[in-house]
């Protein structure tokens, strides 16, 4: 049968919400998108919906990809088929579709991160060109009461103190820019910018992370998403009692190669 590709302004926002958590339905992490949550993502990653895809079988959606496009670089935010039609590469085709669309819009970069299990998707990844930058993790650390020496500033004073610098897509300037919520930390050694909604989000840092990090959990418990393996914060997180969520591969796919 013939998969058809049309955008993904083909469908109502309730409807991809429906077709993003069908297509996620049985995967290591299923995700259970309602229309609000979805909303949320295509305004804070920037989905450009012409450039996005859905995957069409006899009219019917069957898979998606979500593309966020800022500037030279695009960004993955999702891929995925129904249960009854995977194994026949749409998948793949879903995704050749979307870098066809990104050289189009002269997308230069396109980034996506895949969970370290997940060795079926890392080797059509792979096939497609991608390369692992880093890996990254998902670390939670319970709050807790305690000098730390940190005071808030204005956004601007804390920014002025953290260097240029490649952050994962959830916490680059470009997302960053959408949130009304952020906030300022600075330390005698170093600076955030968090946010405290259900948790105390770091979204990104400089210096010394311990006085940081103990700071943070003054606000309650705290999330780091997609934190570089390596990074000297992830010993402090783990000295403290954190614990490591998902393991994911932070991947590139140079489109100018």
């Amino acid at each position: 049968m013939t998969v058809e590709f049309r955008p993904a302004s083909s469908l109502s926002l309730g409807e991809r919400a429906e077709l993003f958590t069908a297509a996620y339905e049985g995967y290591l992490m299923p995700m259970h998108i309602d229309e609000a949550a979805l909303g949320w993502m295509q305004e804070k990653f920037d989905f450009n919906l012409e450039a996005s895809r859905i995957a069409y079988r006899n009219d019917e959606p069957i898979g998606l990809v979500n593309l966020g496009v800022r500037d030279a670089d695009g960004w993955i935010g999702g891929v995925g088929v129904v249960g009854s039609a995977r194994r026949e590469g749409v998948g793949e085709a879903l995704m050749r579709a979307a870098h066809d669309e990104a050289r189009w819009r002269g997308i230069e970069r396109v980034w996506l991160e895949v969970i370290v299990e997940n060795t079926s998707a890392l080797a059509l990844y792979e096939k497609l060109g991608y390369t692992v930058v880093q890996d990254v993790e998902v670390w939670t650390l319970p709050g807790a009461q305690g000098d730390h020496g940190g005071r808030e500033v204005p956004v601007p004073d804390a920014k002025a103190q953290l260097p240029e610098q490649h952050e994962p897509w959830q916490r680059a300037d470009g997302t960053l820019a959408h949130y009304d919520d952020v906030r300022g930390l600075v330390t005698d050694s170093g600076a955030t910018l968090f946010c405290v909604r259900s948790s105390v989000q770091l979204q990104q840092y400089s210096g010394d992370p311990e006085p940081l990090i103990r700071a943070l959990r003054t606000f309650g418990d705290v999330y780091i998403l997609n934190l570089p393996a390596e990074d000297p914060a992830a010993q402090v997180l783990r000295e403290l009692g954190g614990a490591v969520a998902v393991r994911q591969h932070e991947m590139l796919l140079d489109l100018q190669d």
